[in-house]
């Protein structure tokens, strides 16, 4: 049966590649055995012409038994569809104009679609490189209730990861982890690079061989010390070392611990790195010990490390949940034994619950992950539109074609036939546009690369499989689904009546399909362009929006000691010596000290204020200390009362100044200068409200609930933290390195400065809202443009199929102005119904969309009604250029031309 079945394949293969042979030998043996009948009917008696005749006659015709020859090879049908495949080849080449029109029209939406695709399945969908069973590794996310409010965190002390994995039994893998920003490197030479700080058993999750030296192991990342060593990134490896071997060996100052180089990570290797491939991975223990002695191991009061899990195999979510649960409760529980002063488990309700590994599609999820899950929703609208305008073309052509189509049909093509020619022409047409669509998407999107992906270097679409294959079926699908229309309605033309009339019959029915086509490419654009709208006035008012600092005129300068201890009166007297420092530079104006920086980090100590029994519940308070000129340095306004000066020095009474929200929380309907705050200690000195300072965006752009307190720093009692806001009168970028330099001078040991302007700090909170309204803005753009032409088109059509009606009107006395008024008006007409439905889809979004936007209502009317007037205007403008050619035509030539 083998033998048989191979037997018929090779037949098969020698039809198709040897086809024109086996044409010639059918022709010759067909001659054959006409000759040999018509021999047998001469011995007969007949003249050779009659048996010539009677032979045929008798054989039944040559073409006829060709074509059952042909049959029974078994490859008509693939012969048939390389035959379409050619007529199809042949068509687009002779209508370049069409080709090229169709298929810019599809690359456009497919790279938009490519591009998207692209980012957000990095952000949100693809396992990590060299993940092992990603399907059961997940981030652990906590909950418990504080002060009656419900809260959520993923950080966790070193003892509480002890604590799950020695307590748990549903994960065969447990490992705490940290991506932070330290200086790498000595001296002048340091730079803030990323690093990842891991236990040893984070880097059983992946399969990510070391391409020189070794991982660590358990025993470099044995508590309580650790040994310090470090790998570095593959990146920083080129980039630092110039991807020599010696590297290995060399020490590295990694913050303040000295590390010994033991690897290097393959290239691409980022781990869960959230933010791209890290520029060096430590030991946990080791860099837990440098940082905070022999108590990390023990203290319950350190938040810091995330916690990787991996479910064992059978185990459910559910289960594992529970599972997770009951360890943070009993982890809890062993806080208040010690006297950790935790919330009772029973009012605390602590639980646990496992989330996906990437953040963007967690509880956590940010701004930016939600704004770039609509944005690939909108890339799909704009592939929408695109498709409806091709049809649209198709449509319009067609037409012109009602002739060939009819006779095609009448020479015996089947109907089935024709419609698998028209859709192989349009999935050629989507694939055409798919090529195009790379192409943009890999050249156009690589500024939105750069923009959302944290290590873009290696996200070229041309090389990335998953990217390639999903752009290649959405071309195929967009074909298919441009060529639904026009293929149903070549299958129902009327043979008789299109030969008579070329196709005039059907010429109002798929007018009106082009119209429906045109109103659904208008309400379309009118959502894009209300979102690009929202997402453009939200971007002004987050620019706009007063933060309470003057973020272009400052720069925040800090000081990471590396391990140098100095006591309390070194560190004020350094601190001081930083701030004359800072003064005698160029362009420096003002220089203050500071406790808490926006964005960045906040200090905090308990407040008592009579009558109120817990000042914690109301909110957040952030706590700030500085020199005497700290508000001229910030530009902080004081709106009542005054600011802290030098006069408010150690001895002097204490004085403190409250941000205005703060003032209203806890004095609400009472003036609150002149009262009494505590800070720190319930028995501590009375200090006297004695300003009122604005609002300052510490941790949100949104106010509500972020209060500020002011304290001088001359009389706060503990140390000043080494960092500083230097207010310059000039541009940051000409003064931070001559800033840098002096002082780094002043600090002792292997500490480093890093200056950084406040513009930095903030500008990441705006992120979201100008990809938003870039991508938008784009987008809809396209589609408003790409709808555009699907009107004028449509209208164009239209005019060429009515000039012989206009011709009569105006020969009947019709005025060239009553021709205009009855094109504009169709156009009109299709444009107000397409903004109709376009304004009540953007209602219909508009609760969804209102979280992603900054103060700004998506109900605007002003935006609706602007979006609204501008699409009808632009329906008109394209309606008045077809009406007008149409008002040049020529009655009489008109009437004579049919």
């Amino acid at each position: 049966m083998f033998d048989r079945w191979l037997s018929e394949i090779r037949y098969r293969w020698r039809a198709l590649v040897g086809r024109d042979h086996m044409e010639d030998e059918l022709d010759a043996e067909l001659q054959f055995h006409l000759e040999q009948e018509q021999h047998k009917l001469e011995a007969r008696g007949l003249a050779p012409q009659d048996a010539s005749r009677q032979a045929r006659v008798r054989f039944g015709g040559l073409e006829r038994a060709r074509e059952d020859v042909r049959d029974a090879r078994g490859t008509r049908l693939v012969e048939d569809l390389w035959t379409d495949l050619r007529y199809v080849v042949r068509t687009l080449r002779t209508q370049r104009m069409f080709t090229v029109g169709v298929a810019a029209t599809l690359a456009l939406g497919l790279g938009a679609n490519a591009t998207m695709f692209g980012i957000v399945d990095r952000l949100m969908f693809r396992d990590p490189q060299g993940l092992r069973h990603a399907d059961r590794v997940h981030r652990v996310h906590l909950q418990w209730t504080q002060n009656g409010e419900r809260r959520s965190d993923r950080g966790v002390q070193y003892p509480r990861l002890v604590d799950f994995t020695r307590e748990t039994h549903s994960f065969d893998l447990v490992a705490g982890f940290q991506v932070r920003t330290l200086a790498l490197g000595q001296g002048e030479d340091a730079q803030e690079q990323r690093v990842a700080v891991v236990s040893s058993s984070y880097l059983e999750f992946f399969d990510a061989h070391s391409i020189l030296g070794r991982w660590f192991t358990d025993a470099d990342d044995r508590p309580a010390t650790g040994t310090p060593v470090v790998v570095l990134g593959h990146s920083y490896w080129l980039t630092r070392y110039g991807g020599r071997a010696n590297a290995l060996g060399q020490t590295l100052r990694v913050d303040r611990l000295e590390a010994t180089i033991i690897g290097v990570a393959p290239a691409g290797f980022a781990g869960l790195g959230d933010e791209g491939a890290p520029a060096a991975y430590v030991p946990l223990a080791t860099f837990a010990h440098a940082l905070r002695g022999p108590s990390y191991a023990t203290s319950y009061n350190w938040s810091w490390l995330e916690v990787l899990v991996r479910r064992a195999p059978g185990v459910s979510i559910a289960a594992a949940n529970a599972d997770l649960s009951n360890a943070f409760t009993a982890s809890w529980r062993v806080v208040n034994r010690e006297g950790g002063q935790a919330t009772d488990p029973a009012i605390a309700k602590p639980s646990a619950a496992l989330g996906p590994i990437h953040l963007g599609r967690g509880p956590d999820a940010g701004l930016d992950a939600r704004v770039t899950l609509w944005i690939g929703g909108v890339a799909v609208v704009v592939l929408l539109i695109a498709c409806a305008n091709v049809a649209n073309l198709f449509l319009s052509r067609s037409v012109s074609r009602q002739r060939d189509v009819a006779l095609r049909l009448a020479l015996g093509i089947g109907r089935p036939r024709l419609t698998r020619q028209i859709v192989m022409e349009s999935v050629a047409l989507g694939v055409m546009g798919g090529l195009g669509g790379m192409a943009i998407a890999q050249w156009g999107g690589g500024a939105l690369r750069n923009l959302l992906l944290p290590d873009a270097a290696g996200a070229a679409v041309l090389t990335d499989l998953r990217t390639v294959r999903y752009a290649f079926g959405l071309a195929v699908l967009a074909g298919s689904l441009t060529a639904i229309v026009p293929a149903a309605l070549a299958g129902r033309v009327d043979v008789v009546d299109a030969l008579k009339s070329g196709g005039r019959g059907t010429a109002h029915r798929r007018s009106r399909l082009q119209g429906v086509l045109v109103v659904v490419q208008a309400a379309l654009s009118v959502l894009l362009l209300v979102g690009a709208a929202l997402f453009v006035r939200s971007l002004q008012h987050a620019e706009g929006h007063r933060v309470g600092v003057d973020v272009d005129r400052v720069v925040y300068a800090s000081v990471n000691a590396r391990g140098v201890q100095l006591p309390d009166t070194e560190m004020r007297t350094l601190v001081a010596r930083m701030i004359e420092a800072a003064r005698t530079v160029p362009g420096v104006t003002h220089v203050s000290s500071a406790a808490s920086v926006p964005f960045w980090s906040n200090e905090g100590r308990p407040l008592y204020v009579s009558g109120i029994a817990n000042v914690g519940e109301l909110g957040r308070f952030t706590l700030q200390t500085g020199s005497s000129d700290y508000f001229a340095t910030t530009g902080t306004r004081v709106l009542r009362g005054r600011a802290f000066g030098a006069e408010d020095r150690e001895g002097a009474p204490p004085v403190i100044l409250v941000s205005d929200l703060m003032a209203r929380a806890l004095w609400p309907g009472r003036d609150a200068l002149a009262q009494c705050l505590r800070v720190g200690d319930e028995r501590g000195p009375c200090r006297a409200v004695v300003g009122i300072a604005e609002d300052v965006a510490m941790e949100s752009l949104e106010p509500s609930r972020q209060f500020t307190y002011y304290l001088p720093a001359a009389q706060y009692p503990e140390a000043p933290s080494p960092q500083l806001f230097v207010r310059l009168d000039g541009s940051p970028t000409a003064s931070m390195p001559v800033l840098r330099t002096r002082l780094q001078a002043l600090l002792p040991g292997a500490a480093y400065v890093n200056v950084v302007p406040m513009r930095d700090l903030f500008t990441p909170q705006f992120r979201a809202w100008r990809f938003g309204a870039t991508l938008f803005v784009a987008f809809g753009g396209l589609a408003f443009l790409l709808a555009a032409l699907g009107l004028h088109s449509l209208l164009a059509y239209e005019g060429a199929r009515r000039e012989q009606e206009f011709g009569v009107r105006m020969a009947l006395g019709a005025s060239r102005g009553r021709i205009l008024t009855v094109v504009v008006a169709r156009g009109a007409g299709l444009a107000l119904l397409g903004v109709a439905i376009g304004l009540a889809l953007a209602l219909a979004a508009a609760r969804p969309f209102q979280p992603l936007l900054f103060h700004q209502s998506a109900r605007d009317p002003l935006i609706l009604s602007g979006i609204a007037v501008a699409l009808v205007v632009v329906g008109c403008l394209a309606s008045a250029v077809t009406a007008w050619r149409a008002t040049r035509l020529d009655p009489s030539m008109t009437l004579r031309a049919d």
